[in-house]
């Protein structure tokens, strides 16, 4: 018998409570990957990561859902560079890399005057897939009908590490309205059935924001919805890229806000370049310690 101790933080927001929570094992090579999946699953945060050391990286994150593990995650990446960093065990190292089983991915930490601590991080190359499925059963399964799909832009899976489907709606009337079906969603992503919903509009809350959406979670992750998505919200600027405004100036930075539905407030900055004809994408964000943990494994 074991006990952990887990870190909780909330990513992308200063205030306790405001952001997206994660749980975060700064010793994580302690534990075999059966113990990582049972500790996430208690925790029941919608992920937990663990640092490790990395032969490849200055350092490795595993990612693990209440019901298995995933190859990256935004908000968990930025709660755990955070803990790192505050803690004093990344040795003052502003630019870095992360092993994650979406790849090699650059980090870059900037400490403000005021002491607050900026994550950027560097997203896989995107990647989107044509949806085939049912807009009418696609809308349904977050409790809507198909006229609240936007009709002009596409309905995408989309990647810049995890897949997503991006469901572009018509105005931010409807995000309230919805409610996720989540046991119908495999059998209506028939070519990614454990890929995630994103419903997103061009309108925002926040006068400052770009773009507003929601999260609603795979039903094999064990969780319902995520609070603010880093890998999502990097996705959003790329699809905003690729089929929104081709003709954009870039670079361009894009605020995505996310989690007011829930009595949230998340920010992620979302960073889109041309890097040689390909879109580069990376997202900014920060985190709050909230509590520390105790498991028993």
């Amino acid at each position: 018998m074991k006990i952990v101790t887990v870190h909780h933080y909330e990513a992308f927001s200063t205030i306790p409570n405001k952001g997206n929570p994660a749980g975060v094992v700064v010793e994580g090579d302690q534990y075999s990957e059966v113990e990582m999946q049972d500790i996430a699953k208690q925790l029941s945060f919608n992920e937990t990561a663990f640092a490790l050391k990395s032969d490849k990286a200055d350092l490795r994150i595993r990612y693990f859902t209440p019901g298995h593990e995933v190859n990256l995650c935004g908000h968990a990446t930025m709660a755990t560079l955070y803990a790192l960093k505050t803690k004093g065990l990344l040795e003052d190292k502003s630019q870095l890399t992360i092993e994650t089983k979406a790849g090699i991915l650059p980090i870059e930490i900037k400490e403000q005057q005021a002491g607050q601590i900026y994550i950027t991080m560097q997203h896989a190359t995107p990647q989107f897939e044509a949806f085939n499925g049912s807009k009418s059963k696609l809308a349904q399964s977050i409790g809507l009908l198909e006229e609240a799909i936007h009709p002009e832009l596409p309905i995408v899976y989309g990647s810049t590490g995890i897949w997503t489907l991006l469901i572009p709606i018509k105005n931010l009337t409807y995000f309230e309205k919805m409610t996720p079906q989540s046991a119908d969603f495999p059998a209506i992503l028939e070519e990614m059935p454990k890929a995630s919903l994103h419903p997103f509009c061009l309108e925002a809350i926040d006068k400052n924001a770009d773009m507003h959406a929601r999260h609603f979670s795979s039903p094999y992750s064990g969780t319902i919805e995520d609070i603010a998505t880093g890998t999502a919200s990097g996705v959003m600027g790329a699809y905003f890229a690729e089929y929104i405004d081709r003709q954009v100036q870039l670079p361009k930075t894009l605020i995505v806000e996310q989690g007011q539905e829930l009595g949230k407030d998340g920010r992620v900055h979302v960073h889109v370049k041309n890097d040689e004809g390909k879109l580069n994408i990376s997202i900014t964000g920060t985190a709050v310690h909230v509590k520390e943990l105790k498991v028993q494994i």
